[in-house]
């Protein structure tokens, strides 16, 4: 077993959680493979998702990444959501405000054309922790941006000083790896961003 992030072996089953490994590393934790859903059982499980673009819970719950957008860019700019989902609110919400938004998702929005051109900015809203293979498809996203490019992610940040088996969000059996403050540097660092912020369930990466 090697770690699905930064490819190390130093890997180990966690004795709390014996589905999930640890790596020693990059402190990445992820599920172990042999516990993922089938394609098809992971797209009826998102089918089941209420993410309704006209909602107001939801948009409110997505206003840390859409104000993080529009204070970093202006409407003239292009940006891609990557992994849009059944109910792409992000960029409803950013397309009312005169951004020009192409979605992609693999299950909902396969369209690979749009993922021949470069954007400002990418926005990737609870979608990192459904990553079978983070290393490439962060590497797609750094891939996708113009220079001074933005990454905007939302994600649950693994707990510090709570009980690993007592975190609810490891529950949901699509989200098979989290993130913590080691990982998203190694990310920045090793991936070529030039910086990476973390604010909340709020991570930037910066493309120099």
């Amino acid at each position: 077993m090697t770690c699905p992030l930064c490819q190390d072996k130093n890997v180990h089953r966690r004795e709390d959680e014996p589905s999930f490994f640890s790596c020693s590393h990059c402190k990445t934790v992820f599920k172990d493979p042999t516990y993922f859903l089938s394609l098809k059982e992971e797209k009826e499980r998102y089918l089941l998702h209420e993410n309704h673009v006209e909602d107001p819970r939801y948009q409110q719950f997505v206003t840390p990444i859409v104000s993080a957008v529009t204070d970093a860019f202006p409407s003239s700019n292009e940006g891609l959501d990557f992994g849009a989902g059944t109910g792409p609110v992000i960029s409803k919400l950013l397309t009312d405000q005169g951004y020009n938004m192409k979605l992609w998702d693999p299950f909902f929005h396969p369209h690979s054309s749009v993922l021949d051109h470069a954007y400002d900015f990418i926005v990737c809203c609870e979608v990192i922790e459904h990553f079978h293979h983070p290393r490439k498809e962060f590497s797609t996203m750094f891939q996708l941006l113009k220079p001074n490019g933005k990454l905007f992610c939302m994600s649950e940040i693994l707990p510090k000083n709570k009980d690993f088996s007592q975190w609810h969000y490891k529950n949901d059996p699509t989200h098979v790896i989290f993130y913590c403050k080691e990982n998203l540097r190694w990310i920045q660092e090793s991936l070529g961003f030039s910086n990476v912020e973390i604010d909340g369930r709020l991570i930037v990466f910066s493309k120099a």
